[in-house]
């Protein structure tokens, strides 16, 4: 997929969910509604705030890294943008059942931070053992092999 594609897919289908997001603020009563309601309420927020800031953090990162992969900085900023959303509704979320403290926000500060973390040493170790595995496969190839598919 080329990237106007993505970005046009992603501008329409965020545009669904605030669309999506508003009905449902409108609509749907909170003192007298279930736990669906509430559910509704949160992934559709949740799924706004992801394309709204997948979008944004892909320009951001589209003009301040020229020289970066295209695909590294989409993948980027869509993780960025999922742990963001999270970061966002659950505070909501917090706030909503009067648990919200300093404490608690620390905790999920920290929380997302070592994910992330994690996320990024995880995908640096596996792009390390694919690197390894193709330089393997590269030296494998007789240097006439390796002429002719450069040309």
């Amino acid at each position: 997929m080329l990237l106007r594609g993505y970005l046009i897919i992603m501008v329409i289908a965020t545009a669904v969910c605030w669309s999506a997001f508003s009905y449902i603020v409108q609509t749907v009563n909170p003192e007298i509604t279930n736990w669906v309601g509430f559910l509704l309420f949160y992934l559709s927020l949740f799924f706004s705030i992801v394309g709204s800031a997948s979008i944004i953090g892909f320009i951001i990162r589209f003009i301040a890294l020229k020289n970066k992969l295209v695909l590294s900085s989409v993948k980027d900023a869509f993780r960025q943008s999922f742990l963001f959303s999270f970061f966002i509704v659950a505070i909501l979320y917090l706030l909503s059942k009067d648990l919200f403290s300093w404490l608690n926000l620390i905790l999920l500060i920290v929380g997302l931070s070592v994910l992330e973390f994690f996320i990024l040493s995880y995908s640096k170790n596996t792009v390390d053992d694919d690197m390894d595995i193709r330089e393997d496969v590269v030296e494998e190839k007789t240097e006439e092999e390796n002429m002719e598919d450069y040309y």
